[in-house]
C-alpha cells in the first residue's frame, strides 16, 4: 500500500518569535501547492502560539517538541498536553535521542509521555534510534526494537486497527552530522520496526502505519529514502530552518508518493 509521506519540521532551539512567524509563513506559500505529504511544523515552545496563528486555516499541522506527562502540577519549566492542545497543537515529538541521551529520559518516562498525548488527542511522533556505539556493537536492532515495545506498552489500536502514533527512527550517530543511514540501513530498521508493530497489533496496523526516517536529511538525499519500501516520511532538523530546503524535501517526498502509486 502506498501510505501518504509526512514531513515534520523540527526546529529545535532555534528561531525567536519573529523568525518563527517568517519561516512559517514562507513554508505555508511554498507547499501550498501540493496535497500528496502532510506537513508539520515544531517551533520551540515559546513560538508555538505565534506559529499557530501563522498556520491557521490552513494544511500544515502544528506540533510541540516535548510534553510533560502530567496534565498540571508543581513541574518547574514543563508544558502539559492539555497546554498544547490549547495552543493549537495536533502533534508532539516525544523521545528524541537529544532528550534520552543529553536530558536522562528513560523508557518509561517516555511510555507516560505518550499515554499522556493520547490521551488529550495529540498524535505522539515516537522518536527511537541508536547511538553510534550501539550500531558498531551489531546491536541496533534489539535496541530499536526495546524502545518502541516500552515506548506502546499499554497502548492499543483502534477498532480499524489504526495507530494513533508515529514513529521516527534516528540514528543517533548521523542527527546534525551530515551523515544519514545508507538506504540498506535505513530499510533495515524501518522494516524490522514494521514486523514489530505486526506482532504487537496485526497485519493492518503494520500496513498503515507510517514510519519516517530522521537523521540528516536533505533536499539531495530524501529522494533516495522516499523510494524505500517501509519509508513513509521524514524528520527534518536543520534543513527545516530555511524555508526553501524543507519545502523542496516536501516536494521531493510527495513526488516519491505518486511514483509509488503508479508502481
Amino acid at each position: 500500500m502506498s501510505r501518504k509521506p509526512l514531513v515534520a519540521g523540527n526546529w529545535k532551539m532555534h528561531t525567536a518569535i519573529g523568525e518563527a512567524i517568517r519561516l512559517a509563513e514562507s513554508v505555508r506559500r511554498l507547499v501550498s501547492d501540493q496535497s500528496e505529504a502532510d506537513v508539520v511544523l515544531c517551533p520551540p515552545f515559546v513560538s508555538l502560539s505565534a506559529v499557530a496563528d501563522a498556520l491557521r486555516d490552513g494544511p500544515i499541522g502544528l506540533g510541540a517538541q516535548d510534553v510533560h506527562w502530567e496534565p498540571q502540577g508543581a513541574y518547574t519549566g514543563a508544558v502539559s498536553a492539555p497546554m498544547l492542545v490549547d495552543v493549537g497543537c495536533q502533534y508532539c515529538i516525544i523521545g528524541h535521542s537529544e532528550r534520552r541521551h543529553g536530558m536522562g529520559e528513560s523508557d518509561e518516562q517516555i511510555n507516560k509521555k505518550l499515554a499522556a498525548l493520547l490521551r488529550h488527542r495529540l498524535t505522539p511522533i515516537l522518536c527511537v534510534g541508536e547511538t553510534l556505539q550501539e550500531r558498531q556493537r551489531s546491536e541496533t536492532l534489539s535496541v530499536v526494537g526495546r524502545q518502541v515495545r516500552a515506548a506502546v506498552q499499554g497502548v492499543a489500536a483502534g477498532a480499524d486497527g489504526e495507530l494513533p502514533f508515529l514513529i521516527a527512527y534516528e540514528p543517533v550517530w548521523a542527527i546534525g552530522t551530515g551523515v544519514n543511514a545508507t538506504p540498506a540501513q535505513a530499510q533495515e530498521v524501518h522494516q524490522m520496526i514494521r514486523r514489530l508493530i505486526g506482532e504487537l497489533y496485526g497485519e493492518a496496523a503494520a500496513k498503515g502505519i507510517r514510519i519516517l526516517y530522521g537523521g540528516s536529511v536533505k533536499p539531495e538525499n530524501v529522494g533516495e529514502l522516499m523510494r524505500l519500501e517501509d519509508v513513509d516520511g521524514s524528520l527534518v532538523g536543520g534543513a527545516s530552518l530555511s524555508a526553501e530546503s524543507f519545502s523542496a524535501i516536501v516536494h521531493r517526498s510527495a513526488e516519491a508518493r505518486l511514483r509509488k502509486v503508479g508502481s
